[in-house]
């Protein structure tokens, strides 16, 4: 289990539907929640964009061909009202490192006449005392590397030719101190270190099949939409002895009472089953399921990886609507799920969901004595047209420091309508 190593916060300006910086903690668990078409999926998915800047060789800020179209089309797609004319955003990341607090602040602009971006602005610093400062001089952008005006917090220079992959300097004119070099590509291998493995499991999930084949390899993450979480099954039950299967089913067993997972083979390929416990003759293809344990299972398998072949690195795993097709009463689970994971491996969770009971079961475990700071909440909203992120305080028995106005309060409202209408109907009986 890493330990010590860790992306604390982000903050993001200029950011799809956030004009205002908006500064996110990250916590072991953070939970997004807000309205429909808020920004909510922006805000989760920004570490994902953020990570195509870090540990790559491009000189490209973002290194966007990483990722798919169903998560962004181009960096103008990333830029607030899409300014593609000279529009940029703000980036800004902390993390804890094995040399201490690393926060690196960049704007990245878009050059619309050469099809490129460039970081235009750059603040690096460790444990609050500046690095490095930086700022673009304007030069052909196409010519390589670019020019700076670069200080150390005490002296500057001109026209400083400095080497960027992605978001981060490497390389700097002999002219700048090689103590204050070696100093800023220190930090930035540190930073590089910590910065985390980002899974990311989206809001639609493959749709099971009768049928797999067995994969050539034995994957560790499920994928973005949970499509190799079954060939992961397979693949465990063919040739690692069914380790991963084993703790699947520890872990659904309350979550899933009276069934367990089997993985079977069919000729040359491989099914999932449901199996009761009761009976194990009743055998149900995943395919002929509730759909919710089928958009469940990914998570679960993830869940297994972690335990049975547990990361050398940090992961922040991003999770969208894992309630997804669930029965409420299982949305409480999930909650455990991820506190049991956050304290036995190296995942940290940010989660975007519409549930009250998954947010109400990490309530109830901070008034039981869990550390509040082990768990934050934001609510994304739009307020005069513009996506805004506000942090909810959970105190210290579980009650919070705000609530929107309106949300989660559809039982209540349904309940006082209901009431009227009985009263209504008994005056009108009684007439």
């Amino acid at each position: 289990m890493v330990s010590g190593m860790a992306l604390v916060r982000i903050a993001l300006g200029g950011y799809r539907g956030f004009a205002k910086r908006q500064f996110i903690e990250l916590r072991p668990i953070t939970i997004v929640l807000g309205r429909n078409n808020a920004g909510k999926s922006a805000l989760v998915r920004a570490p994902v964009i953020l990570g195509t800047g870090i540990g790559t060789d491009t000189t490209e800020p973002l290194d966007l061909d990483r990722l798919s179209e169903d998560l962004v089309d181009s960096f103008t797609d990333l830029v607030h009202g899409n300014h593609a004319h000279g529009g940029s955003i703000d980036v800004n990341i902390g993390l804890d490192t094995d040399i201490g607090f690393i926060e690196l602040g960049a704007r990245v602009r878009h050059l619309n006449d050469h099809h490129t971006q460039v970081v235009e602005d750059l603040d690096l610093s460790l444990n609050g005392a500046v690095l490095c400062q930086m700022e673009w001089d304007l030069d052909e952008p196409s010519g390589s590397p670019l020019h700076y005006t670069v200080s150390d917090g005490l002296e500057h220079w001109t026209g400083m030719p400095v080497q960027f992959h992605g978001l981060l300097p490497v390389a700097f004119d002999e002219r700048f101190p090689s103590a204050t070099t070696r100093a800023v590509q220190k930090a930035v291998s540190a930073l590089v270190d910590a910065y985390p493995t980002v899974r990311y499991l989206g809001p639609f999930r493959d749709r099971p099949h009768r049928r797999y084949r067995l994969p050539g390899r034995m994957r560790t993450e499920v994928g973005v939409a949970g499509e190799f979480a079954a060939g992961i099954l397979a693949s465990d039950s063919a040739r690692g002895g069914g380790r991963l299967l084993k703790q699947v089913n520890a872990d659904l067993a309350d979550h899933l009472p009276g069934w367990r997972v089997d993985v079977m083979p069919d000729g040359g390929t491989w099914s999932v089953v449901l199996v009761s416990t009761a009976d194990d003759r009743i055998r149900v293809n995943l395919a002929d399921t509730g759909t919710g344990v089928a958009q469940a299972l990914p998570i679960f398998v993830q869940r297994a990886i972690d335990v049975i072949h547990p990361s050398t690195r940090p992961v922040l795993e991003i999770i969208e609507q894992p309630e997804l097709h669930l029965h409420p009463a299982a949305h409480a689970d999930l909650a455990e799920l991820f506190l049991t994971a956050v304290k036995n491996t190296s995942t940290r969770f940010l989660v975007e969901t519409h549930s009250e009971t998954l947010l109400l079961r990490l309530r109830r475990h901070i008034a039981k004595g869990l550390d509040p700071e082990k768990v934050a909440v934001y609510f994304v909203d739009r307020v005069d047209g513009e996506a805004v992120a506000r942090h909810i305080t959970i105190h210290p028995d579980g009650n919070l420091d705000y609530w929107p106005t309106g949300v989660f309060s559809e039982d209540l409202v349904e309940t006082k309508a209901l009431v009227r209408a009985q009263r209504e109907r008994g005056r009108k009986n009684a007439g």
